[in-house]
Parts: C-alpha cells; structure tokens; sequence
C-alpha cells in the first residue's frame, strides 16, 4: 500500500462526508428539503424550528453511515495502519453502511427527488461520491486483514442499535420515523421487529463477504492474533 497516496484518498473521503454533511444541515436549518416527485414531502419533518430540523439529519442511516466512513477515513489519513478491534468494527460497519446508501439510493430512490443547486450538490456527495470512494478506497488501500468471524459478529450492533433508537425515538417525537421500515406508528412493534431481523441478516451477510473479499485481495495483512491483542 502506498501510504502517500492512502492518506491522500482517505483524507479527500472524509472531506467529502464533511462537505456533504454540512450541506444538509445547513438546507434543512433553512428549511429547504428534497421532495419525492408525485407525493409530496419524502422527510417529514417533527417541530417547525430550524434546530429540530437540522437534528432530523443526524437520524437517517445515509448521514449516520456517511459519518462513520468519514470518521475511519480521517483517522486513516492520520495514521493508515491502524488497526485496533474497535475501529476494525467501525471500518466495516462504515463499508457496509454506505455500500447500502449507495445501492438502495441509485435503485429505488434516485428518481423520486427533484433537486437542484445545492441540494443536488449534497444528494450527490453522500449517496454517489462517498459511497464510491470509501468502496474503492478500501479495495486499493485496505488496510487488509482487519476482519474477522468476531468482527463480523459485532456489526450487527449497528443495525440492531439503529431500529430500536429509531423506535423508541419516534413516538418522543410526534410519530417522526426517517423510513417507512421503521415507522412504528403505521407498521406496529412487530413488523418493525421483523423489518429490523431482516436488516440485520443482510447487513451481516454482507459484512461477510466483505470479509470474505478481504481475505482474497493482496496487500499487507494483521493477524487474527495481533488484531485480538491490540487495543480498542
């Protein structure tokens, strides 16, 4: 791996989650929202003050996903041989997450927003730019041999934390859910439960193969051992 060229491409990731991040925060501060093309608003909105609005950001899987790529990558610029247990779980999670963003995105819910300007700058860094370059990032620059069966285990914590802050926060909030997966008000605990196993397993079934295509593609790798023995 050259390191140069590593800290280059992961540093430019991160600034691009930064940029595509704020410009979200700042478009819904303002109350300029994307809307699906023939059913009105695609993120309704709890409260009508600008903080509520910009918190309503934080909630979806696309910025939380686009958070974690950015925080692995800044710390890869920093230092590209890490590779302590905790940040192998949040390096796969982050992977798995905006691969997701990226495929779900493109295929069932490009077409449904009118954007322009700005948020068309926005929808375009977290959905398209993010996802490429963490993916291709981490296919040429690893690092390699950060998973692992344990590894691949506790990314399911994500996931499983994700539907149920979403359920629980909901209800707090006047019935506001960022999917419609996880609209408990509409679909009941139980389908939600079971929306929720459902993401669960495909998230785990890809974390892995990812880790399955990690084993296979070359460049320096850590050992099970050392990655076990190294601290969080």
């Amino acid at each position: 791996m050259d390191l140069k060229w590593a800290r280059v491409w992961f540093a430019v990731t991160a600034v691009c989650v930064i940029l595509g991040v704020i410009i979200q925060l700042v478009l819904s501060w303002q109350n300029h929202m994307p809307e699906v093309a023939a059913t009105g608003e695609l993120f309704p909105r709890f409260g009508d003050s600008p903080l509520t609005r910009a918190l309503n950001v934080f909630v979806f899987f696309t910025v939380q996903s686009n958070l974690i790529v950015g925080a692995t990558s800044l710390l890869l610029a920093i230092n590209p041989n890490r590779s302590s247990t905790v940040f192998s779980v949040f390096r796969l999670i982050g992977l798995v997450g905006i691969s997701v963003t990226g495929v779900v995105y493109h295929v069932a819910l490009g077409g449904l927003l009118r954007l322009d300007t700005w948020a068309l700058a926005a929808d375009q860094l977290v959905h398209t730019v993010v996802p490429v370059m963490a993916v291709v990032g981490w296919l040429a620059f690893g690092p390699r041999g950060l998973t692992s069966p344990r590894i691949v285990k506790l990314t399911i914590l994500f996931p499983l934390a994700y539907m149920i802050f979403t359920a629980i926060r909901g209800p707090l909030v006047g019935d506001w859910y960022p999917y419609p997966f996880a609209n408990v008000h509409v679909l009941g605990y139980m389908r939600v439960l079971i929306n929720a196993i459902w993401i669960t397993l495909l998230f785990t079934a890809l974390a892995a193969g990812a880790a399955w295509i990690d084993k296979h593609l070359p460049g320096k790798r850590v050992t099970d051992t050392a990655l076990a023995q190294t601290n969080p």
